[in-house]
């Protein structure tokens, strides 16, 4: 196994899923200008995800998956007019 090829710089980082609002703090090298105050009351670099197991249908049990950047949408009218 090769040594010293994994980065050394982790620190702690709050991932918050923007889908539904749920946050959680984790070990990570991503970086990140903005930041977030946790639950114990430190500042820790915040990284946003569109979505996490708290908003994903395998993991929630839910069949639809929310669109936030409306791309079903978009896709369903440009494609309408073939269809007729």
């Amino acid at each position: 196994m090769k040594q010293d090829i994994h980065p050394k710089s982790y620190r702690m980082v709050v991932f918050k899923d923007m889908s539904n609002g749920e946050a959680f703090l984790s070990r990570s090298t991503a970086s990140s200008k903005e930041t977030m105050q946790w639950e114990d009351g430190n500042e820790y670099p915040l990284i946003k995800l569109e979505i996490s197991n708290t908003s994903h249908p395998f993991f929630t049990g839910k069949s639809m998956l929310v669109d936030t950047a409306g791309r079903i949408d978009k896709f369903k009218k440009r494609y309408e007019k073939k269809t007729k």
